[in-house]
């Protein structure tokens, strides 16, 4: 029954709505993602990048890492395998697509996000897709928002827990010889003193881990590439003619080229599930797009830069061969991948990144979970201590127990999560269109650091305590803005 519904969901239903938002905002905002590319450097080059107000707010770079940590994980070495294994090298083409089109979901997800946060009690924020359904959309659509927070909750604050545990605990056993037990038992220590400290607390701990496991992981790849230089164009036109079914090296045809494709695209880069709004949302910045573009280039690093490295490692190894395919899948064979290139280090050295990977991503499903319940419960720190406890007896549960159900399990929820979501972002194209539009008129009029003046969108039920800018940071832009509008 999980298959079918599977099946369903993957091969139709989300493929449809994946290429309506993907492609139709791309043409809509005329290719936002790609007129914005050099201006995701300029944001986060700008101070007001690394800025936090007086509430300790996170800064637009925080809220790119937390979300990187929670994009890049498990899929990006055991997903990016299991695409090459069952639907052959052309997957990793269609994983491209996935991506590149992504980015423009992204964008629209995050600034909406950015856009509907509502300002808590305690000065901090809250939002992503369920905030920005029920306010967008209005009440009568607030059964959506909270069947969105059920499965938010259902899927990766349990789920994906579990499956980060066992990818983990499984891969150190298989490298290292540690029992799964001490594996489960040490992550959920280690996690239980982050996630009792709040969403700052983890914040400060991604800002360290993951830019240290990213271009680690990134210098490894450059290494297997300048080593196999001359090959790369090869693996390239691999994956380009398998992706259309020129080549016989497709594990099921062009169909599950694409299927795979999109599936573990879809799981690695999470554009489209309404994830990283949740993360976004809480970022302090001058206008919502800002938080986009930031975080479409999260999509562009998770889906073409370290997926890209991860299959690359794989294709120009001796333990894929086109021809006959593969044994082995997952994490298992971008280990054996790896330890072709650089030698047996090569095991561990996957082992190490995938813990790291991993735990980072725990730490951004325990956030996304208790986001969920604070939309049912606003601020019930009994439930958040109550979920905290459940996090930790997961990530040893997960370590200790074979989930084949739960990853079946894990897909139906994610494809119901991505269908909610995306339902929502069709319906939110135009106040979409027209905070993008705002924001590229103030840049048109010359202005570098585009402010959101939340009274012209109080049409959009927006909540204006939001977006009440510290005088300090109002006083610096309508300084700039003057000094632009002279200029012109």
């Amino acid at each position: 029954m999980l298959n079918l519904i599977n099946d369903l969901l993957w091969g139709k239903v989300l493929i449809t709505l994946l290429i309506a938002v993907g492609i139709g905002f791309t043409l809509a905002s005329r290719f936002v993602q790609f007129r914005h590319f050099g201006r995701m450097f300029r944001i986060l080059g700008a101070g007001h990048a690394f800025k936090r107000d007086k509430h300790g707010h996170l800064s637009s770079f925080q809220a790119l890492l937390l979300s990187v940590a929670g994009r890049v994980g498990g899929g990006n070495i055991a997903g990016v395998a299991v695409a090459i294994t069952l639907g052959g090298p052309g997957a990793i083409f269609w994983m491209w697509v996935v991506g590149l089109m992504g980015m423009a979901t992204s964008y629209l997800e995050c600034t909406l996000a950015q856009a509907y946060k509502t300002a808590q009690p305690d000065g901090t924020y809250r939002g992503g897709p369920a905030y920005y359904i029920v306010h967008g959309l209005g009440q009568r659509w607030h059964w959506l928002a909270a069947l969105y927070s059920v499965l938010l909750l259902v899927t990766f604050g349990f789920g994906f827990t579990a499956l980060q545990s066992y990818a983990v605990a499984t891969s150190f056993n298989d490298a290292f010889g540690v029992p799964v037990v001490y594996s489960g038992i040490g992550m959920a220590l280690v996690v239980g003193l982050i996630v009792f400290g709040g969403i700052k607390r983890i914040a400060r701990v991604t800002e360290v881990l993951v830019p240290v496991m990213a271009l680690g992981y990134i210098l490894i790849a450059l290494v297997v590439l300048g080593l196999n230089s001359a090959r790369i164009p090869e693996a390239i036109l691999l994956i380009v003619n398998s992706a259309f079914g020129l080549e016989q090296a497709v594990g099921g045809g062009i169909g599950a080229a694409i299927m795979m494709g999109v599936k573990r695209g879809l799981f690695s880069n999470e554009a489209g599930l309404g994830s990283a709004p949740n993360v976004a949302a809480v970022a302090y910045v001058p206008h919502p797009a800002n938080q986009g573009i930031v975080q479409a280039f999260s999509v562009f690093i998770d889906t073409l830069i370290i997926c890209s490295a991860t299959a690359l490692i794989i294709l120009l190894s001796g333990a894929y061969d086109p021809a006959a395919g593969v044994d082995i899948g997952g994490v298992a064979l971008t280990q054996t991948a790896l330890a072709d290139h650089v030698g047996e280090w090569g095991r561990s050295f996957v082992s190490v990144a995938l813990l790291l990977f991993g735990f980072s991503t725990i730490l951004y499903n325990y956030y996304l979970g208790e986001n969920s319940l604070n939309f049912f419960s606003e601020g019930n720190v009994t439930l958040f201590n109550a979920f905290r406890v459940a996090i930790i007896l997961l990530c040893t549960w997960g370590a200790l127990t074979d989930l084949g159900t739960v990853f079946a399990f894990a897909d139906v929820t994610m494809g119901l999560l991505a269908v909610a979501n995306l339902v929502g972002l069709i319906m939110l194209f135009k106040p979409g269109l027209r905070i993008m539009r705002d924001y590229d008129e103030q840049l048109r009029a010359g202005i570098p650091h585009p402010v959101f003046d939340a009274a012209r969108f109080s049409d959009l039920n927006i909540d204006p305590a939001a977006w009440d800018i510290e005088p300090e940071d109002r006083q610096r832009l309508e300084q700039e803005r003057a000094a632009s509008l002279a200029t012109n």
